[in-house]
């Protein structure tokens, strides 16, 4: 059986609030998603085609739904309401005001474009975009359509509920209407039911940047590691590339900022004793600096070829006559 072939578009009119507040760009070609979970429920904003079959005199292209979920359509009295309704339910419903005037009147709906129902994926994701939902979307399903999660990417995903109006869903169905739900990335990816809902008109989801800790000093890669997960002043100096031959091993030093004030503590490290399990390994905090030290011989000559070869670079270059 072929499977309908749904869309998530790149929305074209978001609020400026929101642009504001989520500063992504529009993708540029449309993604295409197959197999829908549910068929996919008419909102405000959402431009129909409809055709009423022999009678071309009543058919309409490029319907709008109005603020309040209302079409008007030729010799109809009244409005008709098409949010929260599917293409084959709003022409059932269509088709059953034209009774009135027509034998046996046949209609179909189409959606010419989806604008009611926008979300967007902002943070530490590979394409940041905007989309709008044409059927029900699952958050892990709508991260992949976002590129995936960046390497900088934090353990935790944030789903903020705006307010966009009514929603079709069931209470029960829909129980979150503004807010922010939390959920750990490691279950969403895993597909974990609880951490994995279905993503609803108007939500924001933010994919935090991962916290850091800095290795510097004597090591063969200084750098910024994200703190994904637990890690220790050892393993974090391995992910640094490993201590260069000359370092101090007796002297490590972790740099830690007190929650909260200014102030600084240090923790000194002794690799050598961890080694030999005679001391326990430090587990680091975000904003941890590690300080691999120099032994005090090398030192001394790293902090004059530090002060002289900058100075010679400012020197004139004359000609040797």
């Amino acid at each position: 059986m072929q499977l309908a072939v749904l869309l998530l578009v790149a929305v074209c009119g978001w609020g400026s609030a929101h642009a504001q507040q989520a500063a992504v760009t529009p993708t540029a070609q449309t993604p295409v998603i197959k197999a829908a979970d549910t068929k996919y429920r008419i909102g405000t904003g959402d431009m129909l085609d409809i055709r009423v079959f022999n009678r071309p005199q009543f058919s309409r292209d490029g319907v709008r739904v109005d603020s309040s979920g209302m079409i008007r359509m030729p010799l109809i009295q009244g409005e008709i309401r098409a949010a929260c309704l599917t293409e084959s339910e709003l022409a059932t419903e269509i088709a059953r005001r034209y009774e009135e005037y027509l034998r046996e009147p046949q209609v179909d709906v189409f959606i010419k474009e989806y604008n009611s129902q926008p979300v967007a994926v902002i943070g530490a994701v590979r394409l940041p975009s905007r989309f709008q939902l044409t059927r029900r979307v699952r958050l892990l399903e709508l991260l992949t359509f976002a590129g995936g999660l960046a390497d900088n990417a934090g353990r935790s995903v944030q789903v903020v509920h705006t307010e966009t109006g009514p929603s079709c869903s069931a209470p029960e169905e829909n129980p979150a209407t503004s807010g922010l739900d939390n959920y750990m990335l490691s279950e969403t990816l895993r597909g974990v039911e609880m951490a994995n809902p279905f993503v609803q008109p108007g939500d924001v989801i933010s994919v935090p940047e991962a916290e850091q800790i800095f290795v510097v000093g004597n090591v063969f890669r200084p750098s910024a590691i994200a703190l994904k997960e637990p890690i220790t002043v050892t393993r974090a100096i391995a992910m640094a590339g490993g201590v260069m031959p000359d370092t101090k091993k007796d002297k490590v030093r972790v740099v830690r900022q007190k929650p909260g004030t200014i102030e600084k503590t240090e923790i000194y490290v002794d690799l050598r004793a961890i080694d030999k399990h005679q001391a326990e390994d430090v587990l680091l905090v975000s904003g941890d600096i590690v300080d691999v030290p120099v032994s005090t011989g090398k030192q001394l000559l790293k902090s004059f070829l530090g002060s002289v070869v900058p100075s010679v670079g400012q020197l004139p270059i004359r000609a040797i006559p």
